[in-house]
């Protein structure tokens, strides 16, 4: 559940970074690329002019004139109705001074500009329903993108005690949002966050992902208690979703210095960064159902506490990233990645996590994949710590 969102500290569009060629290697590529686009609209005059020439030393006649209509159909593909206008009449008008040169008979020649006409006519409707339709996808991109900022909305790069990044990539071509969801949001009652992955695709997936984003940004503020959050989204799940849908979620906040409270609900554990270093997975106490499916079995999510102490990091992620493969069909190993790039910038982390799980799958993902990775800075020797609203401390520089 391959369009990627890259989001670094909010700098940045997060669906930017997935069709980005990483390095000096991707810079010469998008050049080139450019440079052949830019002689696009000069092709069209470019193939009417070799074909005037091959008849001119040919001496070929109907041979070669006919090929003249490949003119304007290939404007249509690159300009608009005027210029694939222009390249038919510029081929029409050399057609009938070649085929007066060549002694074409008046019915053959009739024909073959008649035909010259045809074709760029048709041209030119293609061409003006092409940038209609531009136009069209112009306006969905623009709705698109606002949607992404209602629903994923940008997260800083520093929330509460937090360093912060996240990259977002949607599977769905030309997407800019999925069913994989995250929020981390200050509250009352410390940092809280939140990384899903709604079952299915598509704009119901999107439609499900608005609503626990929705419930849980306001049962965050309200709830003093993590599992009190999870069960106001468990119980609007259950009343809106059919009996199929479900949505996997890990749920945390940082209520008190040092100390991490997670919820998991069907999710893939979060992976720990210590300082001492190594990765480790953050097991489930015990195994909860996903949310939107406690009705069919007895275990309820329950809460887990683990230490979080300065220096240390936190990957939450979805299986859209666990699950990439690549051509032998092999899985990613996200945790082995994590222990190679994890460093005390997440952004850059992510970043080269990200390069490289699109590296491993070939440059597209085939599923909505998303993660986020916050860490607690150690402080420097000229801050002291102070606490925050909510039980959260920040560093604060010494006069």
């Amino acid at each position: 559940m391959s369009h990627a969102r890259a989001q670094d500290g909010g700098r940045r569009p997060i669906w930017s970074s997935r069709n980005r060629a990483a390095g000096p290697e991707g810079s010469a590529r998008r050049r080139a690329l450019a440079r052949l686009t830019s002689w696009a609209p000069v092709l069209p005059v470019l193939i009417v002019a070799v074909i005037v020439l091959a008849d001119m030393a040919g001496g070929a006649g109907m041979v070669w004139l006919p090929m003249l209509a490949a003119g304007p159909a290939l404007a249509a593909t690159t300009n608009g109705p005027r210029g694939v206008l222009s390249v038919g009449l510029l081929a029409v008008g050399l057609g009938a001074a070649l085929g007066v040169r060549d002694g074409i008979s008046g019915q053959e020649l009739g024909a073959l500009l008649s035909a010259l006409a045809a074709v760029t006519l048709a041209s030119a409707l293609a061409s003006g329903l092409r940038a209609y339709r531009e136009r069209v996808l112009a306006a969905v991109r623009s709705v698109a993108e606002t949607a992404q900022h209602a629903l994923l909305k940008p997260v800083p790069s520093t929330v509460g005690p937090f360093q912060v990044a996240v990259r977002y990539s949607a599977a769905a071509a030309e997407a800019r949002i999925g069913g994989d969801l995250y929020a981390l949001i200050p509250t009352p009652y410390g940092v809280r966050l939140i990384v899903g992955d709604v079952r299915g695709k598509g704009l119901p997936a999107v439609g499900t992902a608005a609503l626990v984003l929705g419930v849980f940004r306001e049962a965050a503020y309200d709830e003093p208690d993590l599992l009190a959050v999870v069960e106001r989204i468990e119980r609007s799940l259950a009343r809106n979703l059919g009996s199929d849908d479900f949505v996997t979620a890990v749920v945390a906040g940082y209520p008190r210095t040092g100390q991490l409270e997670m919820v998991n609900c069907g999710h893939t554990p979060p992976l720990l960064v210590r300082t001492s270093g190594g990765v480790e997975a953050v097991e489930p106490a015990q195994p909860a159902p996903p949310l939107g499916l406690r009705a069919l079995t007895d275990h309820v999510p329950r809460l887990s506490v683990l230490p979080f102490a300065d220096g240390d990091q936190l990957l939450l992620y979805t299986d859209g990233v666990t699950e990439a493969r690549d051509g032998g069909r092999e899985f990613y190993p996200l945790d082995e990645g994590l222990a190679r790039h994890a460093c005390d910038d997440p952004a850059r982390t992510l970043g080269a996590l990200h390069d490289e799980l699109l590296d491993h799958v070939g440059g597209r993902l085939h599923d909505d994949a998303a993660l986020l990775l916050i860490r607690k800075p150690v402080p420097s020797r000229e801050a002291t710590p102070t606490a925050e609203p909510g039980g959260m401390d920040v560093a604060a520089e010494v006069a």
